[in-house]
């Protein structure tokens, strides 16, 4: 039969998994790196998903294809959004929670200041973090611009203690693809609160203001606070 079915183009596509939890059907998964059709049985060909994507990677095309099996999608289990395993084969998004252990220093005999590592999830990296990793439900959420832990001395017992963290870093990364991933994680998780720490310069201002997009798409009306940290120490601590 001729009916709409999405198409995913795969030279567009940067494998964020966005897509993939947009789609309620779970016709999308994650597989070597870029956003694959799980089976044309299991799009409604409605395009929910195509919004999301930040790449402008997915159409709708008619095409033959087998009919919508709505009674299949509902009895099938979604894939994980996100692999565990990237395409390099680094287990580097197997997401899991952490508990807080002992800083060892092996490679140097400098004298260990912080006691103990207050890292409570991981992956950290933004793009990495699928937003339905279960430890982003409700969190006390801080999205990190990647350079603020080495102008804070004390960064993990500030501000890592009890706290899921998230990292990117504003000038390097995309950042409309960042805000688009932070839009699904607030919508999803629904964190009780969100701290944006940046860099006092004018390039990092862009971390705080997606996530300040994000959050009046999202979840209107959730403060947000914004820590500016001084390159030669201080911090500016605002509420928005």
């Amino acid at each position: 039969m001729i009916r709409n079915v999405i198409r995913i183009d795969e030279d567009k596509c940067d494998g964020c998994g966005i897509c993939a939890t947009a789609c309620m059907e779970g016709a999308i998964a994650i597989v070597d790196g870029k956003a694959r059709l799980v089976s044309e049985t299991y799009c409604d060909g409605l395009g929910g998903c195509i919004g999301e994507c930040p790449r402008g990677a997915i159409t709708i095309e008619a095409r033959d294809a087998a009919a919508f099996d709505e009674k299949a999608v509902a009895q099938r289990s979604r894939p994980s959004p996100v692999p565990d395993v990237l395409p390099c084969g680094c287990p580097g998004t197997h997401v899991q929670a952490i508990a807080a252990t002992p800083a060892v220093h092996a490679c140097c005999d400098a004298p260990v200041a912080e006691p103990v590592s207050c890292l409570g999830n991981w992956p950290v990296q933004l793009r990495l973090v699928p937003p339905t990793a279960p430890f982003l439900q409700g969190a006390d959420l801080v999205v990190c611009a990647d350079c603020v832990p080495f102008a804070v001395p004390d960064f993990h017992s500030r501000y890592l203690a009890g706290r899921v963290v998230l990292v990117g870093c504003p000038k390097l990364d995309d950042l409309a693809s960042d805000q688009k991933k932070l839009t699904a994680i607030l919508g999803v998780a629904r964190p009780r609160r969100v701290t944006v720490l940046r860099m006092e310069v004018p390039c990092c201002a862009g971390i705080a203001q997606a996530v300040l997009a994000a959050r009046d798409e999202a979840i209107p009306g959730l403060p947000v606070e914004v820590h500016t940290i001084g390159i030669r120490g201080g911090i500016d601590c605002r509420t928005m």
